[in-house]
């Protein structure tokens, strides 16, 4: 099940993101989800796995378990980069393997200081605060990523964790539309005014975190998950589903793309068995007022500076 993005290519609705996966289980995690049936796979330069993922890839390319041209392989553009996006692209297709990028995303709205190409670290000043590189606009950056699009490097382009206002300000100075905002929605988390803004301008929407964390970041951010939710398990019950397979069809059937993470091959493959219920307007209704207006995955940990505040 695929939706049409706005640059004429289509995304399959769910995918796998590859987020905090180790190297050595990457490639059975590959090699075994497209088994099951994924064609999406969401990377990043700042997951520091690109070349593990390329090398899985590459054994399912050569193989024949699958055609390049029936996976859909995203990866992003790190902060320090925003001054070097030609240089950064290529070195994520070297590191994948790759010919061409099906997305390529800015993956946050702010530019850093620049530490080397492909170098992903967060440089901090010696108060512990990100160092923000005031020399460059999102504006230049997103320029530089329409060439991507015009060097056949990436298929489509887009952003990814922008607010309504940063989303509304792309529209205006982009050449190349944003194909995808790819950003945190789940039960919890619903952003119902960014998701339908988005769709409204013909933006499609992936979600990020589309769980709410579950227990990885509960550890990391202490933040509240969703499937403990009474609702959402007793709906679980009713559907004879797991209350994560409950909480992606919810997130499918909003229109929005959704890409778990998981490394257990039981999770796999229950997160792909979304596709043979309906959830009824009525349940939507009721998981509609579980919204906790709770965003739970919060680089400020790490940055020293809110950047949603």
């Amino acid at each position: 099940m695929s939706i049409a993005l706005n640059s004429g290519f289509k995304m399959p609705v769910l995918g796998l993101g590859v987020w905090r996966m180790e190297g050595k289980e990457i490639r059975d995690l590959i090699i075994n989800s497209i088994k099951l049936g994924y064609r999406h796979f969401d990377c990043a330069a700042d997951y520091k796995n690109e070349s593990e993922v390329g090398e899985a890839l590459a054994e399912a390319i050569s193989t024949g378990l699958v055609k390049r041209e029936d996976l859909f392989i995203t990866t992003k553009l790190w902060n320090s980069d925003h001054g070097h996006v030609l240089e950064a692209c290529k070195d994520s297709l070297k590191k994948l393997q790759l010919d061409y990028l099906d997305l390529y995303l800015v993956h946050f709205p702010v530019a850093t200081k620049h530490t080397g190409v492909g170098a992903t670290g967060s440089a901090l000043d010696e108060e512990g605060v990100l160092e923000i590189d005031t020399t460059i606009s999102l504006e230049t950056t997103w320029h530089a990523m329409e060439d991507l699009v015009y060097n056949g490097l990436a298929r489509s382009i887009g952003i990814s964790n922008y607010d309504i206002f940063l989303t509304r300000d792309c529209l205006a100075y982009s050449k190349v539309k944003p194909a995808v905002n790819q950003i945190e929605t789940h039960p919890y988390f619903q952003r119902d005014s960014l998701v339908k803004f988005c769709l409204k301008h013909g933006i499609s929407v992936t979600a990020h975190t589309p769980l709410g964390g579950a227990a990885a970041n509960t550890e990391w951010f202490g933040s509240v998950s969703a499937l403990d939710d009474p609702v959402l398990k007793n709906l679980a019950e009713k559907y004879n589903k797991t209350v994560a397979q409950v909480a992606l069809r919810w997130g499918i059937q909003r229109h929005t793309v959704v890409i778990p993470k998981t490394s257990k091959l039981e999770r796999l493959k229950e997160n792909f068995q979304v596709f043979d219920f309906e959830i009824s307007k009525e349940d939507m209704d009721l998981i509609k007022k579980v919204d906790k207006k709770l965003r739970t995955n919060q680089p400020a940990k790490f940055w020293g500076v809110d950047l949603y505040a």
